[in-house]
């Protein structure tokens, strides 16, 4: 008989991350009775505490919140999150030491659980040496793109076994080949925060320690990153699982206070009364904002092209913290005067935005977007095509490649939330104008990827098979 075996996942911290993780721990319990999942969260300072109000969840998927841990906040984030991470190994420590100290007493007079292994997301290779510790391997859960995991396994290799200066490399004016890009990179797609040496060694010594686990799942399936799957094939990588796309497709319902449900509700029966295929989303993730010039060029866009829009308008944190943009009181006060009177009948201007349900609605006929994976996926999941707005973190690469795979239009695609640059209205109508066009090879290739994702996860298919490979590797 097969013993039980518990899985332990650490996800990097921040809503958008937990939502994947949750989400590749329901299908891996649906595919063996016999595995159990537990579920470590850590707090952001900025960040409610992770309460699980999906009811649908499996009994075998359990959640523990972290103790809170307090560390300096510095303007990087990419060195708050490795400080972040490395304070809470100690924590993860002892949740996993009590963790099997309960099993153990509990199941006495039953078949024990065997801890099989540690599933780590892209920031948390630290918690390798705490997986080492309790002897068992580690995989990796890579929430972002196969070719972006590519690229950081490259630039690793390129520091580690050739002795080059990536710092120097990324901070000139030049164009990279990256094996998982069919096309080579510019280093103006990089973001912002490798300008810093003390990142970007952070950033490598990440992508050095993939290597050290035992495999990479990965939040994507292989008909639409061919090629970026086959080039991770060199014998070097770990073995590669593709297993997405994984989405919640109900995340907007789970989460949403009694306030927003009506919000929802509202923008849902608006939606109901547009024309098919005519409504243009946009929405820029839940850490995207611009500041008042940029916004009042977006407004002469929409207001000029005479699209139906539907657009989420956050206000900006507070210069210099690290916290999360928020509904504006008034959005009157940063766009241009009369716009919401002249555009009343054709658009609707949100603060926080249901984007899923969106999404689906089959109003909606383009998606501006900040490129962020899940949204990405969400958006070729519903047949959306995408205009790409990326503004931080990976999202440049991201956009690059889905225009790479045709997947969408370019409004900017080296833009930075930091840069003090204005996209014009201009460019903006022209960007959302293409988006639009309703029998361009764009929606077309966009559609036959939706239908090919849904496949990879039905019965035989590509991402359904890769699934199974990892649980029988556990």
């Amino acid at each position: 008989m097969k013993k039980p075996a518990e899985l332990v996942f650490v996800p990097a911290p921040g809503i958008g991350h937990i939502i994947s993780t949750v989400e590749i721990a329901k299908q891996l319990v649906a595919r063996d009775d016999q595995l159990f999942i537990t579920i470590l969260i850590m707090k952001l300072p900025f960040d409610k505490l992770f309460t699980n109000s999906d009811s649908s969840i499996s009994h075998r998927i359990n959640f523990i919140n972290l103790p809170e841990t307090l560390v300096d906040i510095p303007l990087v984030f990419l060195s708050f999150v490795n400080s972040f991470v490395e304070s809470h190994k100690i924590h993860v420590k002892e949740a996993v030491t009590k963790l099997l100290t309960d099993q153990a007493a509990q199941s006495e007079f039953k078949n024990p659980r065997v801890l099989a292994g540690f599933v780590i997301d892209t920031f948390c290779t630290s918690m390798i040496d705490v997986a080492n510790e309790f002897g068992v391997p580690s995989f990796l859960f890579f929430t972002s793109s196969a070719a972006m995991i590519g690229l950081w396994l490259h630039l690793a290799s390129l520091r580690n076994e050739h002795d080059k200066d990536i710092y120097e490399l990324i901070n000139s004016s030049t164009e990279l080949v990256i094996p998982s890009f069919v096309n080579p990179v510019p280093t103006k797609l990089f973001p912002s925060e490798l300008s810093d040496k003390e990142v970007v060694a952070i950033f490598l010594d990440f992508g050095t320690r993939f290597r050290e686990t035992k495999g990479i799942l990965v939040n994507t399936f292989s008909e639409l990153e061919a090629h970026a799957i086959h080039s991770l094939s060199d014998g070097e990588t770990p073995p590669v699982y593709p297993v997405g796309p994984l989405l919640n497709l109900k995340s907007d319902d789970t989460r949403v206070a009694p306030d927003k449900a009506r919000e929802k509700s509202d923008i849902l029966d608006w939606l109901d009364d547009q024309p098919p295929l005519s409504v243009l989303f946009l929405c820029f993730g839940s850490m995207g904002s611009f500041c008042e010039a940029q916004v009042k060029e977006i407004a002469r866009a929409l207001e000029h092209s005479g699209l139906r829009f539907l657009w989420s308008l956050r206000q900006p944190p507070p210069k210099g913290t690290l916290t999360l943009p928020s509904d504006y009181a008034d959005p009157k006060a940063v766009l241009p005067e009369g716009f919401l009177d002249r555009t009343a009948t054709t658009g609707k201007v949100l603060g926080w935005a249901p984007q899923v349900a969106i999404l689906s609605h089959p109003a909606v006929g383009g998606f501006v977007s900040h490129c962020g994976w899940n949204s990405a996926l969400e958006s070729i999941w519903h047949g959306v095509p995408i205009a790409t707005w990326p503004m931080y973190a990976e999202q440049q690469w991201n956009a690059f490649e889905l225009l790479e795979l045709g997947l969408a239009v370019e409004i900017k695609m080296d833009y930075k939330t930091e840069s003090e640059v204005v996209v014009s209205a201009e460019e903006i109508e022209r960007g959302i104008k293409e988006v639009m066009e309703l029998d361009s090879d764009t929606r077309k290739r966009v559609k036959e990827t939706s239908e090919k994702g849904k496949k990879a996860l039905e019965f035989g298919g590509s991402s359904y098979t890769s699934l199974g490979r990892f649980v029988d590797q556990i």
